[in-house]
């Protein structure tokens, strides 16, 4: 008589199964589990006034979005756009800084993720001036057409992306 299917539904069998399996992917061997790595948040640095209310609108967009900001109030972001290379046409409320890149204004979570993996040679990111529709500049009266540029050390600037109300 087989009585296997009785030890399967047994809680020892579990315990014994779980170990097993902890054992596999903790020593890599014997294991047909699939096991997920593990992705931390992404984090990013954030400068902004401290009476800015959409730049806090953009920082819990991002936060929703699975990034870690760290958010900086200070009292000159002039000299803080001077410090990360922002030129001044591009200039907007707030700055950041990500994995190596600048993001100035109310860029997309979406361009951010994608700027971290196609990785160009750029300084960063850009949605210049206070765009209605933007992710911390949303509107229920008005929402506008922007691009983001992306922005070298020479100031040269390109299309990354564009977003349509």
């Amino acid at each position: 008589m087989n009585t296997d299917h009785l030890f399967r539904s047994s809680p020892l069998f579990g315990l014994l199964a779980g170990i097993s399996a902890l054992t596999a992917v903790t020593t890599g061997v014997g294991s047909t589990l699939p096991v997920a790595a593990a992705t931390a948040p992404v984090p990013i640095t954030s400068y902004r006034s401290a009476s800015c209310g959409c730049c806090k609108g953009w920082i819990q967009h991002m936060r929703d979005n699975g990034f870690q900001v760290r958010d900086v109030v200070i009292a000159d972001s002039d000299s803080v756009k001077r410090r990360l290379g922002v030129p001044s046409q591009l200039a907007s409320c707030h700055s950041a800084q990500v994995a190596g890149y600048v993001l100035e204004g109310h860029v997309p979570a979406a361009d951010v993720k994608r700027l971290l993996r196609s990785r160009p040679s750029v300084v960063g990111l850009a949605v210049p001036g206070m765009v209605l529709g933007s992710p911390g500049m949303e509107s229920a009266k008005a929402t506008e057409s922007y691009s983001v540029l992306a922005f070298s050390s020479t100031g040269r600037t390109s299309v990354f992306s564009r977003h349509f109300p």
